[in-house]
């Protein structure tokens, strides 16, 4: 049986920009939610003709709550400190820390009471102290964002844990893993929110494939971590034991038994474990203080921009891009690969045998099922088309080699340039979302690009074909996408209402007025 050793990662910043951004765009949630429950449709009630020829190519985003947006995009694919939290937790020193703000008579009571109500050993000792004052006094914007991000995945936590017999505490475990990322990959290849490597998961039925890699499955992972963290108590009969064991498997475990000479409290073995497993317990234990007593610490609970409950899955029936699903439906393709992380290449595969889900804001979940021979059938046409080495629209010249930034992520990249996310990845060869600062992306862009002038003569950008015919207005309503529109009136395709109306994105808001042409 093999068992895995999983990389310990600590603290990376996710999440708390969610939460800054509410109150930009609480009012427009609200109406939307407010619609749903009393149950408007979301068709269009009229379209009225046109009446002057005013331009709407000037109308911008609220400017704030775009730039939140971005920093929470950015935040959900920034590997940045993955190793340098990496490293915090395996160079871990149990330094004296000067933190007044924390006395030890106070920190001695409450994990004495922390220790009555859960089944972990979680006694006072100075090293558990230095740990613990240390991550309040440098890592404190950290576990904000953590303590902010949880609101998300605690809830789903609990369940499974709860049904396994585990104690709800390990749900911190996944904080001290992967920091709540469930597309996080250590150097040796442990993947998911609960770090398992390629033959663990396999051994507790997690799917593995070119397409689909189940360890990133939020509810599928934590299933099988609950059952291998039951297995490993079986077999140690003490919840320390089998956490150190869970990190570097049990055959270290007991050889650290061994060499101490037969003690089995974690304290008295830790010196004979890996380095990364002695710093492992001690930022599982610190971690589970600090939620506990957030409050008393200064920290906020903040509502996570999507709570678990607002969500739901549906089966999909026919191979789908999470780009498709993102054009026809209006989520932000961010949003469903949050949503979505399982899906290694931002594609849902149709397999036999496997019942794949689409997981969508529960907003959303209505318009799919009530469409889905339509939106099916757009997929089908999409992947028709992809047959071909390259769209027609792309000529030699239209590549571009763009190099990546510091704060560039797919998503903002793929809507620069008028493409799909899965188009960057396939084009380059991407089997993630991740990126370096320098990597050069080739590209092909369907918005109109310049490149430098290379003359005294300045080059032009293509012009989108003009509105032609016929021209009326037509008033956005909630839950309206382009493809949405572009489905009421025959003949017109996405890319004509970006063309006629000036819009590069695929975001609408209720109340923008489209012109189009009935031909």
């Amino acid at each position: 049986m093999a068992f895995r050793f999983i990389t310990t990662i600590f603290f990376l910043c996710i999440g708390t920009c969610l939460s800054q951004a509410q109150d930009a765009v609480s009012s427009q949630k609200k109406q939307t939610k407010d619609s749903l429950i009393d149950g408007k449709s979301r068709t269009v009630k009229s379209i009225a003709a046109v009446t002057d020829s005013t331009s709407i190519k000037n109308l911008e985003d609220n400017a704030l709550a775009a730039k939140l947006d971005e920093k929470w995009f950015e935040e959900l694919y920034n590997n940045a400190l993955y190793d340098t939290i990496y490293k915090s937790v395996t160079e871990l020193t149990f330094e004296e820390v000067d933190y007044p703000e924390l006395p030890t008579d106070t920190l001695k009571a409450r994990l004495k009471e922390l220790d009555a109500r859960t089944p972990f050993n979680v006694e006072y000792n100075p090293a558990l102290e230095n740990v613990i004052k240390s991550y309040l006094k440098h890592r404190r914007k950290s576990i904000q964002k953590l303590i902010t991000l949880s609101a998300f995945y605690f809830p789903m936590f609990e369940r499974e844990l709860d049904n396994h017999n585990i104690p709800l505490e390990i749900k911190y475990l996944a904080i001290v893993e992967s920091a709540l990322k469930p597309r996080a990959k250590s150097r040796v290849g442990a993947t998911g929110l609960w770090q398992f490597m390629f033959s663990t998961g396999k051994m507790y039925g997690l799917d593995v494939s070119s397409y689909v890699d189940e360890r990133s499955d939020p509810l599928k992972s934590t299933e099988a971590a609950s059952k291998y963290l039951a297995k490993l108590y079986e077999i140690f009969g003490d919840w320390d034991l089998a956490l150190a064991a869970y990190n570097s498997g049990p055959g270290n475990v007991t050889k650290a038994i061994r060499r101490s000479g037969g003690y089995q409290n974690y304290w008295n073995i830790r010196h004979n474990l890996p380095r990364e497993t002695a710093g492992y317990l001690p930022a599982f234990l610190a971690n589970m203080y600090i939620f506990e007593y957030a409050k008393e610490h200064g920290f906020k609970h903040y509502k996570p921009e999507k709570a678990y409950f607002e969500t739901d899955t549906v089966r999909v029936k026919h191979m789908i891009t999470l780009d498709q699903v993102s054009e026809v439906t209006g989520t932000p393709i961010e949003e469903l690969q949050f949503l979505n992380p399982s899906y290694k290449l931002d594609i849902i595969p149709i397999i036999k045998g496997e019942n794949y889900v689409l997981r969508l804001p529960i907003d959303v979940i209505g318009d799919f099922v009530n469409n889905e021979e339509k939106i099916y059938a757009f997929a089908k046409a999409e992947f028709d088309k992809r047959e071909k080495p390259l769209p027609k629209f792309f000529n030699a010249n239209d590549r571009i080699r763009y190099r990546v930034r510091s704060g560039d992520y797919l998503g903002k990249i793929s809507r620069r340039y008028g493409v799909r996310v899965s188009d960057i990845k396939k084009w380059n060869g991407l089997r993630s979302n991740n990126l370096s600062i320098g990597q050069r992306l080739t590209i092909y862009p369907r918005k109109p690009y310049v490149a430098p002038p290379t003359s005294t003569k300045k080059p032009t950008a293509t012009k989108p074909k003009p509105i032609t015919g016929e021209v009326i207005t037509y008033v956005v309503e909630n839950g309206d996408s382009l493809w949405s529109i572009s489905q009421k009136f025959p003949g017109v395709s996405v890319q004509n209402i970006k063309d006629w109306n000036g819009i590069s994105g695929n975001k609408l808001k209720p109340g923008m007025k489209l012109k189009i042409s009935k031909g």
